[in-house]
């Protein structure tokens, strides 16, 4: 069964401009996180590991990309509102007998320009809570360290996936809209060439 996906309220008061965004504001959201946790999210998803980074995006982006704007905007897409996968970030585990992804992340635009090349930017982070094998830190003690949210483990547990914007983060993301935004440019570049070359 699938979980939810989890923002909490900003800790910030006022809130951060972006948590949650204006609707009518254009926005590049990036979110990201462990496998672990985006299989919790989306259960019947399954990704290809057939070949580095290829096909772009994975089926899991689009169904990600929903879930991301419920929670940050807390409603759904309506007819007519288009959420533009415009980047994928796969983190491999490249071993001789193991081809898989680990960690995973998208970027959508919602109501960006298409000839808009440095939008405002929204990074969220997904935080798992409950996978503690020695893959990933444990959950409870990361966000004690790294989040200005209280999290209790027990809220988490087998029903929703907690999600935190880097205004209630105790890193800064001060590069995040450069990174993100060049990272999309790069992208499409890419796939300038790719179509040049065919």
């Amino acid at each position: 069964m699938a979980q939810k996906l989890y923002i909490p309220p900003c800790v910030d008061s006022p809130p951060h401009r972006n948590h949650p965004p204006s609707p009518e504001r254009p926005l590049r959201i990036h979110i990201q996180g462990p496998l672990v946790s985006i299989q919790k999210l989306l259960p019947q998803v399954r990704f290809h590991y057939d070949d580095w980074g290829k096909p772009f995006p994975q089926p899991a982006a689009s169904p990600l990309a929903e879930l991301a704007f419920e929670a940050i905007y807390g409603r759904p897409t309506v007819q007519g509102e288009c959420l533009t996968v415009c980047d994928e970030y796969n983190a491999w585990i490249r071993e001789p007998v193991r081809m898989e992804i680990d960690y995973y992340g998208i970027t959508f635009d919602y109501n960006v320009p298409k000839d808009e090349v440095d939008p405002e930017v929204l990074a969220v982070n997904i935080i798992e809570m409950e996978e503690n094998s020695g893959e990933y830190a444990n959950g409870v003690e990361y966000a004690r360290k790294y989040l200005h949210v209280p999290v209790a483990l027990e809220e988490y547990s087998g029903t929703k996936v907690l999600a935190v914007p880097r205004c209630c983060q105790k890193k800064r993301g001060t590069t995040d809209r450069a990174r993100i935004n060049t990272d999309v440019q790069k992208r499409v570049q890419r796939a300038k060439m790719s179509a040049a070359a065919q």
